[in-house]
């Protein structure tokens, strides 16, 4: 055994996540993100024997919710990485297609994995577990139109990414959602949190999202206005998405990176 080769093969990875800035958060943010998160489920549970009559059912529904989220942008960012993976990324710009219209094919593909999914999970919580999402009525539909939105809006942000620093943004597409976790309050109202990050919070549609299923779920009380504010702020960010797309595209296009994207 050869410790100098052994060095030399270590020492060529530690450079590889040196130069690569993804890859740096990547190894920082997992253990950061689990603890935040459950440190914040865990103070929940301390309160949610008085704070709930039925703990499970809202989770589970919060939990229902959430990979609804996290599907829409997943499906989005896995349609942009196939391409790469197929090298098939070159010839996709190369095409008389405008920018416009793959997000547009992005977006309405990525609702139908989403759905393929979601839907058949949601129903079997019925039986094995008597939760029924769908008991959130006529307002579940507008729940799910803001997740989507955001959810897209998450996949236009990394592919972005992957348009901009390549295929080592990789890593961001998984782990995208899980960052905004703890922020979004899904399994726990955002009393949980400190009053520092609550206003951080109230930035995100998410907490507007599930802070409204957890009012109908428990008190049954509809606040509109709520809803109608989780939807604007969902529609800020797509906006914000979409240039920020177009910005990495041109970029990378000046740079001539594109080219080579798929290599």
């Amino acid at each position: 055994m050869r410790w100098n080769r052994i060095f030399a093969l270590s020492l060529r990875h530690v450079y590889l996540i040196k130069g690569s800035f993804p890859r740096i958060l990547d190894l920082i943010y997992w253990p950061t993100i689990q603890i935040f998160l459950w440190g914040f489920i865990s103070k929940f549970f301390t309160l949610s024997s008085t704070y709930y009559e039925n703990t499970v059912g809202v989770i589970l529904s919060a939990a229902i919710l959430y990979d609804f989220l996290f599907r829409s942008s997943i499906s989005y960012n896995m349609m942009f990485l196939e391409e790469i993976w197929s090298r098939n990324f070159t010839n996709l710009f190369i095409a008389p297609i405008k920018l416009s219209e793959i997000i547009a094919a992005l977006t309405f593909t990525a609702i139908f994995r989403t759905l393929v999914g979601l839907v058949p999970a949601a129903f079997l919580a019925i039986p094995f577990f008597g939760v029924s999402i769908y008991k959130i009525g006529m307002p579940l539909i507008f729940l799910l139109l803001t997740l989507y939105i955001f959810g897209v809006t998450l996949g236009l942000l990394v592919t972005a990414g992957l348009v901009r620093f390549g295929p080592s943004f990789e890593n961001i597409a998984w782990a995208s959602l899980f960052f905004l976790a703890p922020l979004g309050c899904i399994y726990y109202p955002i009393e949980i949190l400190p009053e520092w990050l609550q206003f951080i919070a109230k930035l995100l549609p998410l907490v507007h999202i599930f802070e409204e299923m957890r009012n109908i779920l428990i008190y049954g009380i509809i606040n509109y206005s709520q809803i109608l504010k989780a939807i604007i702020i969902s529609f800020i960010y797509f906006s914000f998405g979409v240039i920020i797309f177009y910005l990495s595209y041109n970029g990378a296009k000046d740079r001539g990176t594109l080219i080579n994207m798929g290599e």
